[in-house]
């Protein structure tokens, strides 16, 4: 393996002292002193559709990395996992939160959260597929967190929102640590035995045929997120494959048959006790 780690070169402009452990970063309001009214000019029904996007992403991934409980490699690995789904978890609340300040609706975040059916959601596909081994679950983290990582890092700065631009920044520093431990466990399984060698092949070949999605013909936003994912699999030995994208889109309502028994899952206790107060 280079000397030259590629989780160090992706932690470059990340390097504050907490960012390994960005875990519930939110303890302080992000929201404190925003001003949360929507902006003059800005289409509010397109923002918070864009917002329960986002929201959809990462609650659906949260619920994802939350099936690792009690079954990841390590015990270190679980609580790793299950800690990165918190942020996801937290980022989703914020989200779902503006969306529901916006839409004119009114609807609170388990309103969004527990009473909506899987056609309703806005979730990218990658999301939702199963865990598959953890091979698998760690490419689809690493892709997804370079992703989510270069889309905060836009919002922060250039949307015309205050209170998504909060949101993105507070995401910042956690999609940081997100992108690096996957990018190490990468690195790691890549760069090891014969065997996590063929699991990182295998799962660069399944999750290949979901990045387009992604990108919605944004060719700026495609160019830096593949090369960061070259840049991993370079330092891991491997080969990012190409692969034609897959017809239909999350964005659009598009799903695959694995969201809604992941929907039901987590939807369960809500919908059993609609009434109820935790």
């Amino acid at each position: 393996m280079s000397d030259d780690h590629v989780y160090l070169s992706l932690a470059e402009g990340h390097d504050d002292g907490d960012a390994r452990w960005a875990f519930g970063t939110g303890f302080e309001d992000p929201l404190h002193g925003v001003d949360q009214t929507v902006p003059e000019g800005t289409d509010a029904a397109q923002l918070a559709t864009y917002c329960l996007a986002l929201g959809d992403d990462a609650l659906v991934s949260a619920q994802r990395l939350a099936q690792w409980c009690t079954a990841a490699p390590e015990l270190e690995e679980e609580v790793a996992l299950a800690n990165i789904g918190l942020d996801l978890l937290g980022q989703t609340r914020l989200l779902y939160a503006r969306a529901g300040q916006v839409d004119g609706t009114g609807r609170g975040e388990d309103a969004y959260a527990y009473f909506r059916d899987a056609d309703d959601f806005r979730n990218v596909r990658l999301a939702e597929l199963p865990n598959g081994d953890f091979a698998f679950s760690i490419t689809r983290l690493l892709v997804l967190s370079s992703w989510r990582l270069a889309l905060f890092e836009r919002l922060a700065v250039a949307t015309s929102d205050p209170v998504l631009a909060a949101i993105a920044a507070k995401g910042v520093k956690e999609l940081a640590y997100h992108r690096q431990y996957a990018a190490e466990w990468v690195v790691r399984l890549g760069d090891g035995t014969e065997e996590s060698q063929r699991r990182m092949r295998d799962a660069l070949t399944a999750v290949a045929p979901y990045l387009d999605e992604l990108f919605a013909g944004d060719g700026e936003l495609r160019d830096e997120v593949l090369g960061v994912l070259r840049q991993v699999a370079d330092a891991a030995g491997l080969a990012l494959p190409a692969s034609a994208p897959l017809p239909g889109h999350g964005r659009a309502g598009d799903h695959t048959d694995h969201l809604a028994p992941l929907l039901a899952e987590l939807q369960s206790v809500a919908r059993a006790h609609p009434e109820a107060t935790w």
